[in-house]
């Protein structure tokens, strides 16, 4: 069984920055990555932040490139991101998401809130 534990979120100012983690126990990930919930939205609204596989490039949603970055730690099965410039239209619950690529699985973590706002 993987779980995923997220850590980092909090109240920042509009233009600061933050870093999340996650760290995945049990199988390695093939993917790993973050979604976000603002407020408001019903969970199916989930919005793609990033992700990235083992190998590859990183991939992010439009609005957050130039300021977000996502990195992994292969060795210690945990994925970051690093938000710069955020701004208040960047506040949600940010999920930790993860893929068993071996069995096709989604694993989610349980959310961490991250709140711009001055």
């Amino acid at each position: 069984q993987v779980q995923l534990v997220e850590s980092g979120g909090g109240l920042v100012q509009p233009g600061g920055s933050l870093t999340l983690s996650c760290a995945a126990s049990g199988s390695r990930l093939g993917i790993m990555g973050w979604y976000r919930q603002g407020p408001g939205k019903q969970p199916m609204q989930r919005e793609l932040v990033a992700y990235k596989s083992i190998t590859g490039n990183p991939n992010y949603a439009d609005s957050v490139k130039g300021r977000f970055t996502i990195s992994r730690d292969n060795a210690k099965n945990t994925v970051y991101l690093q938000m710069n410039s955020l701004k208040p239209e960047d506040t949600a619950v940010y999920y930790c998401y993860g893929v068993l690529t071996e069995l096709g699985k989604n694993y989610w973590g349980q959310g961490t809130q991250v709140t711009v706002s001055s």
